[in-house]
């Protein structure tokens, strides 16, 4: 890149504005007039850039956002006919990322100026920017090129104001070769065709936007389209095959009933005349929200009904409805800055729920199963002491990639779902249709919301003011445990405590930052009292204080009592032994006294207070003892949940069986109840069936991974008809589980018969489960062979390789290998998925949470010892969660041992 000499010593202003972390806010982008010419034989694209550019403080530097670009020329002109601004120079700033332009004299405040740059840059061959990406069509490989700009890599594919409070509106044209076709954010008003092959693509001038979500691709994809009430143009594009075989067509009609439902349910209109969506090979998320230009990667988004399970088709469907709601939330209306990312992601992760209720209203999906998929996951994240505040600070762009974890998406959505609780749902509705109305083509940060929130309250007569209570949630890391105990000596008087919850004890004692840090939340705590015949209403008591006295009507010896009904508090509840007692004695007499969401509730709470030393080990154990008489799915699958990492950490211990047979034993009676299911599903998904085979497909799980002969049985029967008739016959709901137990009970030659039927198989679904269930090898010769294998992007997709790391590091067999294996490969990893922020912490966690013994919390700290890095919090995580792991051992397998040993002879 040419670049100026750098300004001499008195040229010099005392600041330099190219070392700040921000950009100063002296320049801002009105519109961006963006040509790009892409030249898909070499990977190489050219851009000329135009930006009208208003001066707010005058400046002799124009600073803005560029990476691995090559600037060939910068000019800079007056508006109108002022002709032109002598430009000294201009260098790249890679420290910040940006590229400074020193100017001859110094820019006027309040006048506007056009900035050009003539530069060129690769289409690169990775995960973010504007990067490539391949598929093979007849046996050719065809290429593709896509965006990926969030949080902060449209500064790689143009020079550009790269922060979120930089809207302008965008103007765009592609130039490509004919035999491709471009799509943008907005539709193509005119196409130029050239004689020798070439095209240009004119496409409309945007709203006023961010970077991060402008969007283009360049592809030979066909695709299917519809169109909403309101006339909202749909489409979805693809590979040829796939949209043939109609694997987009699901998607394509829910996304026509999510537009409508969320322009009914929001009371704002869709801004743009088109939504595409675009369906890819490799992405590094499931998929971006890019406004009118929304891309997924296929695994996400296409679906063959005739091999796919409900529960993909629920996966599916939930990531269409979280890009659809930031539609609105993230691009109609944005966070001012990345520390509140929560407000997009935590309203779309919260959506996700309340949409899918709109498609499917008997699955119950905000009031159930956003338990045990959102709250109880983050819960556990959230319990360690190098766990975050929702709201963070982001200070430099390294931070940026930082804030993108589950606790900005679940945590974020689990507190909005609190505060519609406490709020009641209609009025929140209401709060949110104003806070959209007020804010639309603008940014806003938490308070905007907070005050919004509280005038809707206001006007129905309530005065809370939902600032003070959310900051608290929201600037602090953590949650609360309340202890509620009994009062022995006066009747009806109960003593409340709350505390900061926290997995490992020592940890918090170790950690500087919670030293003098007395948390305190303002709760929401909603209570009921009762005994075998009778419930109470429900009352609500705000908790603010450490300890508080309170007096409950209705509270006698034979009553019990219970906290947070249905789960809508972020926090957990405890009780005094004999209220625990009298709680279980009430699951195993009638547990439908209990609603399903209090009873999958109560089984979470207690795993993880007896996990976190607040209870005696064999609480949990005795609270799913009922489970035999349970017939809903929701108990069963948070039991299941929280057995598994209590699992993982005795699968490797010699008196394993004693814990194994334990859950079996509970598990029997309903397995053989439930029975397996016919292969009758020709693809017809019955809303009324779905919780019943979530149910099954639950138990199944549990009792071939615990090892119940019959479900072996069956599974090895199921397997080798496959193999014998090559014909797959398995039902779809419990493939997975079948393909899985095949591979760890029989030879050598299942493991090739699925590597083969993986390579020939062109259903993403399907291919995802044969991966997968190759992960559940015995042999260790084969699981190696795996892991090596992973790393062949011609043979593994490149987001695909991190679940074979993780899925044999939950194999017992395994465990070792991929540590080992992680270690090994750690720099391939790292510079593969570094940037892809979520994959890498996604790496980190995945190979690293089960392990247990001090030997390998010893080879974990050694290992950290040599890398620092955008992954050191990720790491840091892990080590506390391994100490908390091997402390765990160490201070109650004996006594859950001791316990299991007494209850199985009894």
């Amino acid at each position: 890149t040419p670049s100026a000499q750098q300004p001499s010593e008195e040229e010099r202003e005392p600041w330099q504005p190219w070392t700040q972390l921000r950009l100063s806010g002296y320049l801002k982008p009105l519109h961006y007039n963006l040509m790009l010419t892409a030249f898909m034989e070499n990977f190489t694209f050219s851009g000329e850039v135009n930006v009208e550019i208003a001066c707010r403080n005058a400046t002799r530097y124009v600073v803005l956002h560029a990476s691995r670009v090559a600037v060939e020329k910068v000019q800079l002109a007056e508006d109108r006919a002022f002709g032109a601004v002598p430009v000294a120079g201009f260098f790249l700033y890679p420290q910040t990322q940006v590229l400074v332009v020193v100017l001859n004299r110094t820019l006027d405040a309040q006048r506007n100026y056009n900035l050009k740059i003539i530069y060129n840059a690769l289409i690169e061959n990775e995960l973010l920017g504007f990067f490539r990406s391949s598929y093979v069509l007849h046996g050719e490989r065809r290429f593709l090129g896509v965006t990926q700009f969030s949080p902060t890599h449209a500064r790689k594919a143009f020079p550009c104001f790269d922060e979120p409070i930089y809207k302008a509106t965008f103007k765009i044209s592609i130039k490509h070769q004919a035999t491709y076709l471009s799509l943008s954010n907005m539709p193509v008003e005119t196409s130029v065709f050239e004689e020798d092959g070439w095209v240009t693509d004119h496409f409309s001038q945007t709203p006023l936007m961010s970077t991060y979500y402008l969007a283009w691709a360049i592809c030979n994809f066909t695709y299917r389209e519809t169109t909403t009430k309101s006339g909202v143009i749909v489409r979805l594009y693809a590979r040829p095959d796939a949209i043939r075989r109609g694997s987009g067509d699901y998607a394509l009609h829910i996304t026509k009933r999510l537009i409508e439902f969320y322009e009914d349910y929001f009371k704002v209109p869709y801004s743009l005349p088109k939504l595409d969506l675009l369906a890819v090979p490799k992405h590094p998320y499931a998929a971006m929200e890019n406004w009118g230009l929304s891309i997924f990667v296929e695994q996400r988004i296409l679906l063959d009904p005739s091999v796919s399970s409900i529960s993909y088709l629920l996966d599916v469907t939930m990531v269409i409805v979280h890009e659809i709601c930031h539609q609105w939330f993230g691009d109609l209306v944005t966070p001012v800055w990345w520390e509140d990312v929560w407000l997009k992601e935590g309203f779309a992760h919260y959506f996700e729920f309340v949409g899918t209720d709109y498609l499917y209203p008997g699955w119950n999906m905000e009031k159930q199963r956003f338990l045990t998929d959102v709250l109880h996951e983050v819960m556990l994240l959230d319990g360690l002491v190098s766990s975050h505040p929702v709201s963070q600070e982001v200070l430099q762009a390294t931070d940026i990639d930082r804030v993108f974890d589950w606790i900005a998406y679940k945590k974020g959505a689990a507190l909005i779902r609190m505060l519609a609780n406490f709020m009641g749902h209609s009025v929140f509705q209401r709060g949110l249709q104003d806070y959209l109305t007020i804010h639309k083509y603008g940014n806003a940060a938490r308070s905007d919301l907070w005050n919004t929130l509280s005038e809707a309250l206001k006007r129905n007569g309530k005065y809370v003011n939902i600032q003070e209570v959310m900051d608290q949630w929201t600037l602090q890391m953590g949650y609360p445990v309340i202890t509620i105990l009994g009062n022995t000596t006066a009747e009806n008087r109960i003593i409340i405590t709350q505390q900061h919850f926290i997995y490992d004890i020592s940890a918090k004692t170790k950690a500087l930052k919670l030293q003098n840090s007395s948390y305190l939340w303002q709760i929401p705590l909603t209570i009921v009292v009762g005994n075998r015949s009778h419930v109470s209403s429900e009352a609500i008591i705000w908790v603010s204080n450490k300890s508080e006295h309170h007096r409950i009507t209705y509270l006698d010896k034979g009553s019990w009592l219970l906290g947070n009904i249905n789960q809508t508090g972020y926090f957990r509840v405890n009780y005094d032994l004999r209220n625990w007692r009298l709680l279980i004695d009430q699951l195993i007499r009638n547990h439908e006294v209990l609603s399903v969401s209090n009873r999958a509730g109560l089984i979470d709470d207690a795993f993880s207070l007896a996990r976190a030393g607040y209870l005696p080990q064999n609480i949990p154990l005795e609270i799913i003892r009922y489970l035999s008489e349970e017939k809903d799915f929701l108990p069963w699958h948070a039991a299941s949940r929280a057995l598994y990492p209590l699992d993982k950490l005795l699968d490797r211990m010699e008196n394993y069986n004693v814990f194994n047979e334990y859950i079996l034993k509970q598990v029997a009676t309903t397995y053989i109840k439930l029975g397996w299911p016919k292969n009758n599903f020709n693809g017809s998904l019955v809303q009324a069936s779905y919780q019943h085979e979530e149910l099954r497909r639950e138990v199944i799980m549990l009792a071939c991974s615990f090892g119940n002969k019959h479900c072996h049985q069956q599974a090895s029967t199921l397997i080798s008809d496959w193999i014998s008739s090559n014909r797959n016959r398995i039902p779809l709901n419990v493939r997975d589980i079948v393909y899985c137990t095949g591979v760890s009970l029989l030879d050598e030659d299942v493991w090739e018969f699925i590597w083969m039927k993986f390579h020939s198989t062109t259903a993403v679904s399907e291919k995802k489960i044969l991966l997968e269930a190759l992960t559940c090898s015995d042999d260790r010769n084969l699981l190696n062979r795996l892991l090596n294998l992973s790393l062949n992007s011609e043979v593994v997709l490149d987001q695909d390789a991190i679940d074979v790391i993780i899925h044999v590091a939950r194999n017992p067999h395994g465990r070792d290998l991929a540590w080992k294996f992680f270690r090994d490969k750690w720099k391939i990893l790292n510079t593969r998925y570094g940037e892809a922020l979520f994959m890498n912490s996604k790496l980190i966690s995945g190979v690293t949470e089960f392990l247990n013994t001090e030997g390998e919390l010893k080879e974990l700290k050694n290992f950290m010892k040599n890398y620092d890095g955008v992954a050191a919090a990720s790491f840091s995580r892990a080590v506390e969660t391994v100490e908390a792991n091997v402390r765990w051992k160490m201070l109650y397998q004996d006594e859950l041992f001791q316990w299991l040993g007494k209850a199985l002879r009894h």
